[in-house]
């Protein structure tokens, strides 16, 4: 359902395209009323709507003053209504990004046109948001959180994530921790699982495989180089530990991320 906000100073006309106008045959749904300009602004930056109808001339603030002030910051497609076949109004409006430009008196089938045009504009704009968000999210994995690493404050765990940071390319297992630190194992993992909440090999798989993202991300490495650069070696094995990580296979995932960057 697209929401729909009307922002027209006469009120039978308002009143006709809230009323008059088949909107839930057309998937809509009008969710708010403007009188003017300044209304106009406050409701779509309450309600968020899909839609916005304008008509240019009104008081205190008129149709292309509340789209100027709000279409950088809302994602909505407007259709303007006019009295005036003034070019330097449409030129104006096109310049906001207006789907509709369409004078009065209105005729149902422009209107229906319009609606459609800009429900169309809402869909392309859904579906762009959307990629960008995905495209985001893929980018942005974090298994180890840097965070959590820079507040940690027990010497000993820290003296450990130090450790993982300098060594993690290396082969690696806790006795080569214990043989640094000079701490018994059994001391070691307990400190770390409380500290962190996971052991040390389960935060190391982690913290190879964020350094692995980073470079598959960069597209400067072969995917099979990655597997040695972060420290597991064998492709094969690599390809198990980031599978359970990320849900995919590197291979997958530049595959993803490149396609998402087109």
């Amino acid at each position: 359902m697209y929401k729909v906000i009307v922002a027209e100073d006469e009120d039978i006309i308002r009143k006709g395209l809230v009323y008059s106008v088949p909107w839930a045959d057309m998937d809509c749904s009008v969710v708010g009323e403007a009188r003017n300009g300044v209304e106009g602004v406050e409701l779509i930056k309450r309600l968020e709507p899909d839609i916005v109808m304008a008509d240019i001339n009104m008081p205190v603030m008129d149709g292309l003053g509340m789209i100027r002030e709000t279409y950088e910051d809302y994602n909505y497609s407007a259709i303007i209504l006019s009295g005036y076949s003034n070019f330097e109004y449409a030129r104006t409006a096109i310049r906001y990004g207006v789907t509709g430009y369409l004078l009065k008196p209105l005729k149902k089938e422009d209107l229906l046109e319009a609606v459609k045009d800009a429900k169309e504009k809402c869909l392309l704009r859904r579906t762009w948001c959307n990629r960008k968000q995905e495209q985001e999210k893929w980018k942005n994995i974090q298994l180890v959180s840097k965070e959590e690493i820079s507040r940690e404050d027990d010497a000993v765990v820290r003296d450990m994530l130090a450790f993982i940071a300098r060594h993690y390319r290396e082969k690696m297992v806790l006795q080569d921790v214990v043989d640094a630190l000079n701490y018994s194992e059994t001391f070691l993992n307990k400190k770390f699982k409380k500290q962190m909440g996971t052991t040390f090999i389960e935060y190391l798989n982690r913290y190879r495989i964020q350094k692995a993202l980073e470079l598959l991300k960069e597209g400067k490495t072969a995917v099979q180089d990655v597997s040695w650069m972060c420290g597991i070696g064998d492709y094969k094995y690599f390809n198990m530990v980031f599978k359970k990580y990320i849900g995919c296979s590197p291979k997958e995932y530049v595959s993803e991320i490149r396609e998402r960057q087109e």
